[in-house]
Formats: C-alpha cells, sequence, structure tokens
C-alpha cells in the first residue's frame, strides 16, 4: 500500500479496540500503551475519543468497551455476501443430520465462526456466531490450515506456543503436522477433544469457481458411543455434497 494513503491514526485506533479482550476487559491508559506499543499520552488520547464516539466508558481511570462496538463487528454479517448465502445450506445439512451446522473462515491463525444453524437439542458442543478459537482446536481451523502452504504453517509453528484446552490437546508440532497434512491429503478433517471433552467435530473445505479453499463446513457433535468411522460416514457425504452445492453458487 501507498505510505501516502495509509492513515496511521486508524491503524492505531483499532490496536487500542482490539487491546481489550477476556484477559485484558479494562485497561488504563498506561495498559493499553503497554499492549499497542503507543506512548501513554496516545493511548490516552485514543481512549477518549473512543469515549467520546461511545466506544468506550470510563470511571475516570479504568476503560472498558461499549456495546457499540457490536456494531462495528456486526456490519460484516450485515453486507458479507457468503455467510447469507450459505446460511440456507447450513439448514439444510441440520436438517439431514440433526447436527449444528458451521461456515469458517481463517482470521490470522484463528478460526472465525461466520455462520452458524442450531438444533432443538441442548448442546453444549456450539459455537456462538462470531467465535475465535485457535485453528487447530477445530476441525475446520484444521481443514483451513491444509489448505495453506505447508511452509507458511512449519513457519507459524515453529513460533506458536500450543496450549492445552483438554487432556487430549495436541501440544506436540510435528504430530499437528501430521493431522494438518492427513486433512489435505484425504480432503476432510476430524478432530475429537481439543477444545472439549467428548465432543467431535468433522469439517470439509468450501471452495470457490477456480478451485481455491475459502472457507471451512462443519458440524459438531457428542462422541458418545458413535466411533470416527461411523460419524465420517453419517455425515460426510451431505458435507462434501453441500460444499459442492455451494460451490456451484458463488
Amino acid at each position: 500500500m501507498n505510505r501516502r494513503d495509509w492513515i496511521a491514526g486508524l491503524e492505531k485506533g483499532l490496536a487500542i479496540l482490539e487491546a481489550f479482550d477476556n484477559d485484558h476487559p479494562r485497561l488504563t491508559p498506561t495498559q493499553a500503551a503497554q499492549l499497542t506499543g503507543l506512548t501513554r499520552t496516545a493511548a490516552r488520547r485514543y481512549l477518549l475519543t473512543l469515549e467520546h464516539l461511545g466506544y468506550t466508558t470510563s470511571d475516570g481511570t479504568l476503560f472498558s468497551l461499549t456495546p457499540r462496538v457490536l456494531k462495528v463487528g456486526w456490519s460484516y454479517f450485515d453486507s458479507a455476501r457468503l455467510p447469507r448465502l450459505v446460511q440456507p445450506f447450513l439448514q439444510q445439512i441440520t436438517a439431514q443430520l440433526g447436527e449444528a451446522a458451521y461456515l469458517s473462515v481463517l482470521d490470522g491463525w484463528e478460526l472465525v465462526f461466520i455462520s452458524r444453524t442450531s438444533t432443538s437439542r441442548v448442546m453444549s458442543t456450539g459455537f456462538v456466531l462470531g467465535a475465535r478459537v485457535p485453528a487447530p482446536l477445530a476441525s475446520a481451523g484444521v481443514m483451513m490450515l491444509a489448505a495453506q502452504p505447508e511452509d507458511t504453517v512449519r513457519g507459524w509453528l515453529d513460533q506458536c506456543v500450543l496450549t492445552p484446552y483438554t487432556p487430549y490437546t495436541i501440544l506436540r508440532h510435528d504430530r499437528l503436522l501430521q493431522e494438518i497434512r492427513k486433512a489435505g491429503a484425504q480432503g476432510y478433517a476430524v478432530v475429537e477433544q481439543q477444545l472439549q471433552i467428548g465432543v467431535r467435530g468433522v469439517a470439509v473445505p468450501l471452495r470457490d469457481r477456480h478451485g481455491k479453499v475459502i472457507a471451512a463446513l462443519s458440524v459438531n457433535m457428542q462422541i458418545g458411543e458413535e466411533s470416527a468411522e461411523a460419524a465420517c460416514a453419517r455425515v460426510l457425504q451431505v458435507l462434501q455434497d453441500t460444499a459442492l452445492s455451494i460451490m456451484r453458487t458463488l
């Protein structure tokens, strides 16, 4: 991008917004500065500006986000074509399989759920719309990683620290790379108990008309007494046929 077109202030303001997370729900200007690399004075000015615009609130010392921030994020769902186009297909998957279905994309090395359906059953296997998880922890994430150049994935693995979420979470880089390769070779991914105990995910790639992987379709289910082989026999063909139908509409 031409530097003459770059608006540094916008970049810094967005960095302030992104500094808030589960570990940092409220920030002082000093903390915001440390997280964003800005000076304390600059961080304070951005926080005060965001407060004036309604995106943050403060008690005079600590700043926190307001619900107005959701308006920015929700603009994606209101304007993006892909989630709207895929939604009826996800509903068909749920009608056939009785499982919640998802459309997900990669954002950096995180998986983001941009469309979903739900079932009438009470389940603890679901992701809310807009949820973000580390890509290796979900079947759709492994499927999306398999579509990336292996050198790129290797470079990321060399720099990242894998966090255990369950006793089964894969923490060895070589084994994770093996799972990613396997998903790429067979054209689907099966992930079990990486983020939640007793939960299995199955995912297939969603390609555009040029064959490029642009997203992943997946379902989550309770493992119960169903084997991975039986689960794939039950859901895989439906996912693959749906992905092909969507590709034809893109």
